[in-house]
């Protein structure tokens, strides 16, 4: 397995149910993925969503929580 290359750019992408992920950036963006607009290395990239992913649960749990289902 090849190991990746140091200046490689992620672009920081984001579901309907508001989960985060990077994807390697020039690449098309797999379907039910969009950019979250924040790109750079794969440690900045992480960095980011460790910053602001604060509720890993998936929107649909967080919604059917808070109406109390």
């Amino acid at each position: 397995m090849a190991e990746e290359a140091v200046d490689t750019t992620y672009v920081v992408v984001l579901n309907d149910e508001e989960q985060y992920s990077i994807w390697p950036a020039g690449r098309d963006i797999p379907a039910g993925w969009t950019a979250s607009g924040t790109s750079g290395t794969k440690d900045e990239c992480l960095a980011h969503i460790a910053e602001v992913w604060t509720d890993m649960r998936p929107l649909s749990l967080r919604r059917a929580m808070e109406q109390g289902r």
